[in-house]
């Protein structure tokens, strides 16, 4: 029964384009391999789900640490050989106002693994909240809030000189919205959205040359949307 659980299995070939199919290549290296089980479940008489999964890809990739002597001796950067990681996620209702009828408020987490390198996201972390049709007299009102955050694998750049620069540190955000119902096919939602980027400065450099190289700081920023969905 799909509704009860699901497993997928596939195998994707890494070096793929959009004019061929690559099934003459796959399982001859450079291949993703991701496999991922989904779990309904029925903890405490209220409606959730458990999902676990992972990928591992054979392909080799460039190093995000990379040394200049290392490139000027060997004329190539430095690869990283294979790809991995782990996911899991969960959502279980903690109120339903009819059991499997999608209305209720409910919690959701998910966290992620990776080798952190080559893949720049370590770790990966979130939480939040949502709920439908919990207000009296407002069954298709939908609300959420949420918060992440991801550990960044800070790549690291040295030089001749032995020095090692480092441009990027850990990312987090916070999003809350509420979708209005106004009628049962049009829906507008106020969203409001905190986030601190992983990015932490901009560089710019004038006519001069490098000499006149300026960063800037990167800092937090709130965006605040608005969305009008009109259902056919």
């Amino acid at each position: 029964n799909p509704d009860s659980a699901i497993i997928s299995l596939s195998a994707i070939s890494s070096d793929g384009s959009a004019n061929r199919s690559d099934f003459d290549t796959l399982f001859k290296g450079n291949t993703t391999y991701t496999i991922q089980g989904r779990l309904k479940t029925g903890f405490f008489g209220l409606t959730g789900h458990q999902l676990v999964g992972g990928m591992y890809s054979s392909k080799n990739f460039a190093s995000l640490d990379q040394n200049l002597r290392f490139i000027v001796q060997n004329g190539a950067i430095e690869q990283k050989n294979n790809s991995w990681c782990f996911f899991y996620n969960f959502d279980q209702y903690i109120y339903e106002t009819e059991r499997g009828s999608g209305r209720g408020v409910g919690i959701f987490a998910r966290f992620g693994v990776s080798d952190g390198n080559p893949n720049p996201i370590h770790y990966f972390y979130s939480i939040g909240i949502g709920g439908k049709g919990v207000i009296p007299g407002r069954p298709r009102d939908q609300f959420g809030i949420g918060y992440y955050y991801i550990d960044v694998r800070k790549p690291k750049f040295i030089g001749l000189s032995g020095n090692a620069r480092s441009f990027l540190r850990n990312e987090q955000g916070f999003e809350a919205y509420y979708n209005i119902a106004i009628t049962p096919w049009l829906r507008l939602t106020p969203d409001i959205q905190v986030i601190r980027p992983a990015q932490k400065q901009t560089m710019s450099m004038n006519a001069t040359g490098v000499s006149s190289v300026s960063r800037n700081d990167i800092g937090t920023a709130t965006i605040l949307g608005l969305r009008l969905h009109l259902l056919f």
